[in-house]
């Protein structure tokens, strides 16, 4: 079994994952394995010592612990004890900065009731912006330096009629994949190649992908520790993994329902304008990789706002970012899809770059097999991940 090691500066490549902690050694989960039932149980029964974060689904809080993370550019160890790497228990204990933490918590939400109207305007990232201690100087270098555009800026646009239109951009997506005819002759496709993450300690192992129209899609990775699946039925989603709390845990309404459920319908993307609603135009124009996009904003069933960046000159869609709200942010995660290949006459991506607070993930696909059955009990609720043997 591998023991991962954590260092502070949390930005290099090799410690980005800022909360891979979670994948401590997935024998500690033993006594977390139940499953839930319909609905996702609360952090508070499931986790010990929650206080001020009551209520919240253990996935909403384990997306809180990657903003806090996000926020301070800090990872799991320095706000619990070293010992939880190894004993979940240990993420129980009382430490100064956690203590700290619940006060600046409860001080923002009294700080958004009473000069904001309640709206969540304060963050933990509005003033750490990454940094332990909030800088009090103003920076030349900052003030004075090229700024660093990002594409994902969360900007509010009027809702009035623009050219392109987000039809326009939808409709030039899909003759860029391979024209509406084309694309509607794709029932289901099984695909194979390599995943590579925290989680399988960033190395390269087996993944696999099951997906049928219109929205059915389960995807397996095959970590040194134990597979992780995740599935969506079409109307619920689940994942099964060794380094969750839990060994399975439906999603969430919202954000994790809504991404399951994205990426379900993205699989076949001649029905990407009935995937989400209130579509938006008039964003600034930005650059991915120096090539200029175009955003078109939509609203998933749940609520969720996201992002489509379509290439400008190819029409192809090249990142999908979805915005999660939680208790204390909203928290971005971020798919990039390069690599078309043409399969059957579709362009479909075959390289996904998975970026969220808590960590990186790469998906490499070597072989897609299209208009292949696929038994309906491949979308049905998986069974509880189950450790693999630790190899002597």
């Amino acid at each position: 079994m591998v023991f991962r090691r954590f260092g502070v500066n949390v930005r290099s490549k090799a410690k980005r994952h800022i909360v891979a902690g979670f994948a401590f050694l997935a024998a500690t989960l033993a006594a977390h394995s139940q499953t839930p039932g319909g609905h996702q149980p609360l952090a508070e029964e499931v986790f010990k010592n929650v206080q001020v974060l009551k209520g919240t689904s253990v996935g909403e809080l384990m997306d809180i612990m990657s903003f806090f993370s996000a926020s301070l550019g800090l990872n799991c160890v320095h706000c619990h004890v070293n010992e939880s790497l190894t004993h979940w228990e240990k993420f129980a204990e009382d430490v100064p900065r956690k203590r700290i933490t619940r006060q600046m918590v409860l001080m923002v939400d009294a700080m958004n009731k009473t000069h904001f109207g309640g709206r969540r305007v304060l963050t933990c990232y509005s003033c750490h912006r990454g940094s332990i201690q909030p800088e009090p100087v103003p920076s030349l270098t900052v003030q004075y330096g090229l700024p660093t555009e990002d594409p994902n800026a969360t900007e509010i646009v009027p809702n009035t009629p623009r050219e392109p239109s987000a039809e326009q951009i939808l409709d030039k997506f899909i003759t860029a994949v391979g024209a509406a005819e084309r694309l509607n002759g794709l029932k289901s496709f099984v695909a194979k190649g390599t995943y590579e993450g925290f989680d399988s300690y960033e190395q390269k192992v087996p993944f696999e992908v099951f997906a049928k129209a219109p929205n059915q899609r389960t995807t397996v990775a095959h970590t040194q520790n134990g597979d992780t699946t995740t599935t969506f039925d079409g109307h619920s989603g689940w994942i099964a993994a060794v380094d969750k709390p839990l060994r399975l845990m439906s999603l969430s309404p919202g954000g994790e329902l809504d991404g399951a459920r994205l990426d379900a319908a993205l699989a076949f993307p001649g029905n990407i304008k009935q995937t989400l609603t209130q579509w938006r135009v008039g964003f600034p124009m930005t650059t991915i990789e120096d090539k200029q996009v175009q955003i078109v904003q939509g609203t998933a069933p749940g609520g969720t706002r996201v992002k489509l960046f379509f290439d400008v000159e190819s029409g192809l869609l090249a990142r999908v970012v979805r915005y999660t709200n939680t208790r204390i942010g909203i928290v971005p995660t971020q798919v990039d899809y390069s690599d078309y290949r043409e399969v059957s006459g579709i362009r479909i991506p075959f390289h996904w770059t998975i970026t969220w607070t808590g960590g990186q993930s790469f998906i490499e696909l070597s072989e897609l097999q299209p208009n292949v059955a696929i038994d309906d009990m491949k979308f049905a609720q998986p069974a509880p991940a189950v450790v693999k043997p630790a190899v002597k």
